[in-house]
């Protein structure tokens, strides 16, 4: 690989698609899904802030879940867009540092907070009776507070690493945004040592709360088959199903993407695994709690009366 200019410490992003038209094409389509994305989240935010009648440990949690979804793809879209339309590549050395620590805060904190409603779920369902107790506002918010912490400790660490190794060769990352190990391919050094934190992390973060929201989900599951009101038995499996499309849709690409040795990675597979964890759940997770649940579409009613003033 080209040697790099030491005098320069900024990086270049190669980006997901060629500058052609089908390149533009598919740009569009993503700065359709971030407005989405944006609005749909936003106004999940809103509705939940403003209904007192969501004001409980199930969507505090889903409100949390829509700020983290905000913020991370408002970390990589935008810059991407620019870059495409702007004709230029490089992001500077502080910029690659920031999207690279808010990135991986989003994701820990995401991880954590997806097992705290599936836990919250399982309570609700299984222990109905303990529920207050177990689930308590307090304990709430010791559950968000603890996935913030936990998620930009780890980001910390991943950040700090990457961002004080010496690169030596090309800084060509060849990716949408400054996802670290993407990065590591650059490095004039063996980085063995951050890749054994990536298998920790990825294990702590990932694949643990997976196969523990799995576990939950399986149990909830029974419970629901042995519920006598079919009513409540429709209830509860909607709402288990809606968390395991997320869940799923979420976990899958991640814990693939970064479970596997560097030898068994490419880029293009990387970039594509990327754009479902980045792009394609932040849109998904306010539509699918939305559009499958009738607290929040009554809320939706109460909060924008004029939207829905005609369907009367």
């Amino acid at each position: 690989m080209e040697k790099w200019n030491q005098t320069s410490n900024d990086f270049i992003l190669l980006g997901l698609f060629a500058p052609n038209t089908t390149g533009l094409l598919l740009l569009l389509l993503i700065i359709v899904i971030f407005f989405l994305a944006s609005l749909g989240n936003s106004t999940m935010i809103h509705l939940i802030h403003l209904d007192p009648r969501l004001h409980t440990p199930m969507y505090i949690l889903l409100s949390q879940l829509s700020l983290i979804d905000l913020m991370s793809i408002s970390t990589t879209v935008p810059k991407m867009v620019f870059n495409f339309f702007s004709g230029q590549k490089g992001i500077s050395f502080l910029g690659c540092g920031f999207q690279s620590f808010f990135f991986a805060t989003m994701a820990g904190s995401e991880g954590l907070i997806l097992v705290s409603m599936a836990y919250d779920r399982y309570v609700a369902i299984c222990h109905p009776l303990h529920y207050p107790i177990r689930m308590s506002k307090r304990i709430c918010v010791k559950m968000i507070i603890g996935s913030w912490i936990l998620g930009i400790t780890n980001s910390f660490a991943h950040t700090i690493y990457a961002f004080h190794i010496p690169y030596c060769q090309s800084r060509a990352i060849d990716h949408f945004f400054c996802d670290i190990p993407a990065m590591m391919p650059l490095a004039c050094m063996d980085t063995w040592v951050y890749e054994y934190l990536v298998f920790v992390s990825t294990i702590f973060f990932l694949l643990v709360p997976f196969l523990g929201i799995t576990a939950s989900y399986c149990r909830v599951l029974f419970a629901i088959y042995h519920m006598h009101s079919k009513e409540g038995r429709k209830k509860a499996f909607t709402t288990c199903s809606t968390h395991l499309t997320v869940v799923t849709f979420y976990y899958v690409p991640f814990v693939y993407t970064y479970f596997r040795p560097r030898s068994f990675r490419s880029p293009a597979e990387d970039k594509i695994l990327a754009v479902f964890y980045t792009i394609l759940t932040p849109m998904l997770n306010p539509i699918i709690y939305s559009l499958r649940n009738k607290e929040v579409l009554g809320a939706m009613i109460r909060v924008f009366p004029l939207l829905f003033s005609k369907k009367k």
